[in-house]
């Protein structure tokens, strides 16, 4: 397995996204350490990164340089030991420079896919829509040598659709980040029935030098992460629309947030996270599952309806929050959108909501993530909103009933090899503080049979 000469020459396509620009960083650092190690002097790193905006290159080596600075700074010790006997490098400031310089020493920058002529490792982080994905891999294609090997960090469309499209006889992989890459430490590899075995083996030695924590899927859209997200936002979305002669839309678009932050104790409720991610973008890994997936249902008439009226969440270049269901002041809901007035209520209107729910978290989130017993925390938790018979508590052990199905429905069509690997994903990847198989979790009350999401046929 020649993982470092393939090192020498790579591309990234949609290098300046919000993807892109982190996958393009942590190949960066890894070819900048490559380069200062004795057996590779006077050897050639080129890290290419493409981006069809061309404003898009200045923000990239802006972002590029902040980030080395930075992990220069946390990481000054290792660094010392590799510039070790270099000459005019001695001080700490002089080895912090010297790691930027040469991280930024490897790296050009172009928008055309001609560009990445040469490059035996192939990066595609473009948006995640089939047509765009499929175009950019046959160009890269005709570019790049017929040994070249392509990873897709596509969240949701199979790996091997995108195989037979592009044309690429087995020669991708799907290296799936999640978001910032960075920041988050869990990638999910997928390896289609098409692709070649030392592909595979080489998708797992990059993902440990990237400094990952790997959880293989099997080639089934949505894969594990986008497999349980999907479906649970499903389950929220199917609850709002069961209390609507109860409640106003918007509300029971508020109460089920609630829920699911609150009840169910993540760090952000279930709306808030399509926000988070982008209606738009939800909508579209819906229809990649739909066009993929026989057998299950995955329409969502209140996420079309917002499509429709372009409200979309997502986020700003900064990274700040744009509006979606709900309207934020910083990273805070202060309102929700109601979509038969086309406008905001403020959430301080919902106190009826909130009375109908009912009592929910004794603790937050954030507490229970840094305090000292987080299983016997969660136990009592779920025990007490168990043994409550209140709006909100019966929503949350519906929920975490689902939310369970969903997970062993994916670990029974092999889409995750292990329950551990379903907890694995929503702990690393969404910040959850269990997985739906966590012991502590796991009262009677939640595990009853009961309406949901069921199995369908996914292959």
């Amino acid at each position: 397995m020649d993982v470092d000469s393939r090192f020498e020459r790579v591309t990234v396509m949609g290098a300046a996204g919000k993807m892109g620009c982190g996958i393009s960083w942590l190949l960066a650092r890894e070819m900048a350490r490559l380069k200062n190690r004795p057996e590779h002097r006077g050897k050639t790193y080129r890290l290419t990164l493409i981006d069809v905006r061309q404003e898009g290159a200045k923000e990239l080596l802006g972002y590029l340089e902040t980030q080395s600075a930075r992990q220069a700074s946390r990481n000054i010790a290792a660094l010392r030991s590799l510039y070790r006997g270099h000459q005019g490098v001695t001080t700490d400031e002089q080895v912090a420079r010297a790691f930027v310089a040469d991280t930024l020493s490897v790296i050009r920058t172009g928008t055309d896919c001609r560009e990445a002529r040469g490059s035996r490792l192939l990066f595609e982080a473009v948006p995640e829509t089939e047509r765009l994905k499929i175009e950019t891999l046959r160009r890269l294609k005709e570019t790049c040598p017929e040994d070249a090997f392509f990873l897709s960090n596509t969240s949701s469309i199979p790996i091997q659709f995108l195989d037979r499209e592009a044309g690429l006889e087995g020669r991708i992989a799907g290296f799936h980040f999640y978001n910032p890459p960075v920041v988050q430490e869990l990638v999910e590899v997928i390896s289609a029935r098409t692709t070649r075995p030392e592909l595979a083996e080489l998708a797992r030695e990059i993902g440990r030098r990237l400094g990952k924590r790997l959880v293989p899927s099997r080639d089934i859209a949505g894969f594990i992460g986008n497999g349980h997200f999907i479906r649970d936002a499903l389950h929220a979305v199917r609850e709002a629309e069961r209390l609507g002669d109860r409640f106003d839309e918007w509300e029971a678009i508020y109460a089920l947030n609630r829920v699911s932050r609150e009840g169910l104790l993540r760090p952000m409720g279930i709306f808030q996270l399509m926000d988070y991610v982008g209606i738009d973008v939800f909508s579209s890994i819906l229809s990649v599952m739909t066009r993929h997936i026989e057998g299950e249902a995955f329409g969502a008439d209140l996420i079309d309806r917002m499509v429709l009226k372009g409200v979309l969440g997502g986020q700003r270049p900064d990274g700040s929050q744009k509006d979606g269901f709900f309207r934020y002041e910083g990273r805070q809901p202060v309102s929700v959108y109601a979509l038969d007035r086309e406008g905001y209520v403020p959430l301080q209107a919902l106190d009826r909501v909130d009375r109908a729910l009912g009592p929910l978290a004794g603790v937050e989130w954030k507490e229970v993530r840094g305090g000292p017993d987080r299983a016997r925390t969660l136990g009592e938790h779920f025990a007490r909103l168990a043994s409550m018979d209140t709006l909100g508590a019966r929503l949350t052990i519906a929920y975490l009933q689902a939310s369970r199905r969903i997970g062993e429905t994916l670990v029974a069509h092999g889409i995750a090899e292990s329950p551990e690997d379903v907890n694995t994903v929503l702990t690393s990847g969404f910040h959850h503080l269990y997985g739906p198989f966590n012991a502590y979790v796991q009262l009677p009350q939640a595990l009853s049979p009961g309406s949901g999401t069921g199995p369908g046929t996914w292959i």
